[in-house]
């Protein structure tokens, strides 16, 4: 059978080399120069292939729509996608929280690897090329439009990603031939995405780093997330792991969320009043903001005097008790209010898609059109940061490519 691939990605490319492999004539259109621009950019430049975690792992950090996505995992899992590239070339590491990554710690070589091996499969890659329309009859795909000419093609695998890092080629177009061809499309927004606050004074923090603190988000008063771990104040908020672990629980609705930073977890409230007792009877004649030095950066230790109510360069001896619990419940329990996330171009994911109802979970196959698949980012399913996007891209694209029949 010919085959059209839409989308040069991960999901894309795997896709192409599973179904070349099944011996179909397959044609790979990518929109960019080259293959794999978004890939280049994971994992600040060094491609967060996977998770190394088991089944059961990977799946409770899938956020949406996990049970879609049984057959996928089972039919492609993290071993064998690092079984590919490492058979391509390219030797993997595990890191911290079983985060996989090339050796070199450079993109590029997975995305050559990936590029040798949809090349090697016999796949035809057209770069430079937009396809602008998926062409069906009688309910079942028969082509599709690219730079104004129409061609025939007995399948097609839509793999165009999300919305997500425009830049990289993620324009929307999957969404909108999948709504042609009469799927439901759930409106795309964010996830993994860092929150706008109501508070101003996180600008004044902008570029500080917390580390080894936990973040708590409450939404309608239930507690949704609560991890320790590392996050950043930035110009409109806060950004960082925790903060994008986060957004991918509220991402439906994020206003309104209610943040809280527990800034010294190791320490419990009996512990934490006795070392503020100690240095501030230690440095009695000294201000509030001198005589606590050592307990935060010193720009994160004006904002939590201030928030609790304390004057920084008031004398440390006349300390009362109730200052005393204003500042540790602050301590243990710094609030923010979000008001938003950032915009979608930057979320690290798409929340939102092809409804996952409308296709078929072993295959990949729409249940309304014959013969068209999706995959990747496209879909209405999202994880959390640390690999598992990427796995769930590999996972789909490779059961869409192996599950195209082989006669017409």
């Amino acid at each position: 059978m010919r085959v059209a691939v839409i989308g040069g990605g991960a999901a894309g490319q795997i896709a192409a080399i599973k179904a070349a492999e099944n011996g179909h004539r397959v044609t790979l259109f990518e929109q960019n120069e080259k293959l794999g621009k978004k890939l280049f950019i994971t994992g600040k430049g060094r491609c967060n292939v996977t998770n190394a975690v088991d089944r059961e792992g990977f799946f409770r950090h899938v956020v949406k729509n996990p049970r879609f996505l049984y057959s996928a995992y089972a039919h492609f899992d993290s071993a064998a996608i690092m079984s590919l590239i490492e058979n391509a070339g390219v030797p993997l590491k595990v890191e911290r929280g079983q985060r996989v990554f090339p050796v070199s710690d450079h993109s590029s070589d997975i995305l050559k690897a990936l590029e040798k091996t949809v090349r090697a499969s016999g796949v035809e890659v057209r770069l430079r090329t937009r396809v602008t329309a998926v062409l069906e009859s009688g309910g079942k795909v028969s082509g599709v439009r690219a730079e104004g000419t129409v061609e025939p093609f007995d399948a097609v695998i839509l793999a165009t990603g999300g919305l997500s890092y425009p830049s990289t080629g993620s324009t929307g177009d999957g969404y909108r031939f999948a709504q042609q061809l009469g799927h439901t499309v759930t409106p795309p927004k964010g996830s993994l995405v860092p929150f706008e606050t109501e508070e101003t004074w996180c600008a004044d923090l902008s570029g500080l780093t917390l580390k080894n603190v936990t973040l708590t988000a409450y939404q309608n008063g239930k507690e949704v997330y609560s991890e320790l771990g590392e996050m950043l104040f930035t110009h409109f908020g806060v950004s960082g792991p925790l903060v994008l672990s986060a957004s991918a629980l509220v991402a439906e609705q994020p206003e309104g969320v209610l943040l809280s930073i527990d800034l010294k977890p190791g320490l419990s409230f009996e512990q934490l009043d006795a070392r503020l007792l100690r240095d501030l009877s230690a440095n009695a004649k000294k201000s509030f903001s001198g005589a606590l030095y050592g307990l935060l950066p010193q720009k994160l230790l004006g904002v939590v005097l201030a928030v609790s109510g304390i004057d920084g360069a008031a004398q440390a001896g006349n300390c009362t008790k109730a200052q005393r619990r204003a500042l540790i419940d602050t301590l243990k329990g710094l609030k923010l209010h979000v008001t938003g996330t950032r915009p979608i171009a930057e979320a690290i994911v798409t929340r939102g898609g092809v409804s996952v109802r409308e296709v078929n979970p072993s295959t990949m196959e729409s249940k309304k059109i014959a013969n068209l698949f999706f995959a990747g980012e496209l879909l209405d399913t999202d994880a959390f940061t640390g690999g598992f996007n990427l796995q769930i891209a590999w996972s789909t694209g490779a059961l869409a490519g192996s599950s195209i029949p082989t006669e017409v």
